[in-house]
């Protein structure tokens, strides 16, 4: 069966993330600052900027009502405050904000269990069973392009597919760190599988899979809160692997950069590159580190 081009995507951000705490008892990771932006906002915009028309974000029950008010909040006393001061510019991040495509925050389902599976199981019933869809994880962000339309072009040309997965080149000294994708066909990039955490020297390829997915409706068969996997979790990974079983899983290399907010020291380094790319005290920062260190 051939599915509708996605005009949805699901954003998760269900977790506990504790390598995070104390400040994830009360702020969802997802909303920790990059520049003046939450990293769930410059994950949404990844979507935007390819078209989705519809964005599903997941959260915990504390963290639904952080999105909600973040993403639909206009902050209508800010803007009066704003123009009495003749400071209307400063509020031009809001409006932004405002025209963001339709955003429905949900809460994961309680019943389900642990793993990076449940949130987009939790979803379901926002998916037609005619469309695919885009599933990202929140703690991945990617700079120098959209992944989201990548998956999409990547799908145009592959419409048979059971899903498309974005996968980037890494060092082979940190392939034990990440599942790595073993090709069933290097010439069509057909998934084989994905490995979790392999040693070096057994990691079959250096193609890191990552966050970023495109998936129709037949990964629920395997996204089923009862087909738990490893440190019984349930694992985008394995149903998107089980899927191979009925067809093409299109491998499609990022055109950017991918970095993960997933630890402190990772979120310092996304951090770090963003100021770079797109601060204008960049220079200042680069100064001030060549002068201490």
């Amino acid at each position: 069966m051939k599915y509708r081009k996605p005009t949805k995507a699901i954003i998760t951000d269900a977790g506990c993330a504790s390598r995070f705490l104390p400040i994830t008892k009360t702020v969802p990771k997802a909303m920790l600052p990059i520049g003046a932006k939450p990293i769930m906002q410059l994950v949404v915009e990844e979507c935007a900027n390819a078209g989705i028309e519809e964005i599903i974000i997941v959260a915990t029950a504390e963290g639904k009502p952080i999105y909600e008010d973040y993403f639909y909040n206009a902050a209508t006393k800010i803007k009066k405050q704003l123009a009495s001061q003749g400071k209307d510019d400063r509020y031009a991040p809001i409006a932004d904000l405002m025209e963001l495509p339709k955003i429905v925050v949900i809460e994961q389902d309680p019943s389900y269990p642990y793993g990076n599976g449940s949130p987009i199981a939790s979803a379901r019933k926002f998916i037609d069973d005619d469309e695919a869809f885009v599933a990202l994880y929140s703690d991945d962000v990617v700079f120098g392009t959209s992944d989201v339309k990548t998956l999409i072009e990547a799908y145009e040309r592959n419409p048979e597919a059971k899903a498309v997965i974005i996968a980037q080149k890494m060092p082979t000294e940190v392939l034990n760190k990440y599942g790595i994708i073993r090709l069933a066909d290097e010439e069509r990039m057909t998934l084989h599988n994905i490995v979790e955490k392999p040693k070096i020297e057994e990691a079959p390829s250096n193609l890191t899979s990552y966050g970023r997915y495109l998936l129709t409706p037949e990964v629920f068969k395997y996204l089923d809160p009862r087909n738990t996997g490893l440190d019984n979790e349930l694992w985008t990974v394995d149903a998107i692997t089980r899927l191979v079983e009925d067809g093409d899983v299109i491998v499609e290399k990022t055109r950017g950069k991918w970095l993960t907010t997933g630890d402190p020291k990772n979120y310092f380094m996304t951090l770090l590159q963003y100021t770079m790319d797109h601060e204008d005290y960049a220079d200042d920062v680069k100064r001030m580190i060549n002068e201490q260190y």
